[in-house]
């Protein structure tokens, strides 16, 4: 395949803890994929405490931390200097944690995201489900003024076929019925999910867990997304999971798109 050089190449990663990406090589992911935008979620630093190498690989860093020391937090690398920065959702209830961080550019807003767990015993269900219908609200405003991109770990497997064994996770946190029907509702709303617009029946995880060699016997979940708003689907190259790429119990996933940033 031919790419032009309005092509955008876009990447995003939870890497559960930025210090820990680093030791398990993220500069050299990074010098792998040259990506345009790099977006990280669950990155528990503080803006002060940045690597330098980090700092010095040619990338304009923005950064939004959890009041939490070690929590959180999420943390994007552009080539292009977006027109516009803006953390969180304007709405101090859901801001606190470090989870939202928008950037504007020419043709559109790339929002990373990083969503709440519902937690063990769904402890943490309703907040979620508040942040998620604030989160809708906020992007369908932002839409009105350019399309979006949403990228991260959206803490939430939407299907059957988007976990390695849905019927044992029923009622377990991140495939709850009340968390893949507010997907469904939130993909009805003119958005698309661009992994399925690519492959619409392929068997693919973005996430293990670290317990009983789960990563080794691909018994994962489907969690890190890139969605965008509707009008963006036929500037769709193509949409991955890089499921072989290690440092994190989440894989990277990426977004080609024919547009300018």
């Amino acid at each position: 395949m031919e790419i032009d050089c309005m092509t955008a190449k876009l990447y995003s990663w939870n890497v559960n803890g930025l210090r820990a990406s680093m030791d398990h090589g993220l500069m050299d992911f990074i010098e792998s994929v040259k990506p345009d935008v790099l977006c990280m979620q669950e990155t528990k630093i503080m803006g002060n405490s940045l690597p330098v190498e980090l700092l010095s690989a040619g990338y304009k860093l923005y950064i939004n931390e959890a009041e939490k020391r070690g929590y959180s937090g999420t943390v994007t690398l552009t080539k292009v200097e977006p027109l516009n920065v803006t953390k969180g959702m304007g709405n101090e209830v859901y801001d606190r944690e470090g989870r939202i961080l928008s950037l504007e550019f020419k043709d559109f807003f790339l929002v990373n995201s990083y969503f709440p767990n519902s937690r063990r015993n769904l402890e943490r269900l309703q907040y979620k489900l508040d942040f998620n219908t604030e989160f809708q609200r906020w992007i369908k405003n932002l839409e009105k003024r350019k399309p979006v991109i949403i990228c991260g770990d959206f803490n939430v497997a939407h299907s059957e076929i988007d976990i390695a064994r849905p019927k044992e996770n029923q009622k377990n946190a991140g495939f709850t019925i009340e968390e893949r029907t507010w997907m469904d509702n939130f993909l009805d709303d003119g958005f698309i999910d661009s992994f399925r617009a690519i492959h619409q029946t392929d068997v693919k995880y973005s996430w293990w867990s670290y317990m009983g060699r789960a990563r080794e016997k691909n018994i994962g979940w489907r969690i890190d997304y890139f969605i965008l708003s509707a009008a963006l689907k036929e500037k769709i190259i193509s949409a991955d999971i890089m499921d072989n790429v290690k440092g994190s119990d989440h894989a990277p996933v990426y977004l080609l798109m024919n547009s300018e940033l």
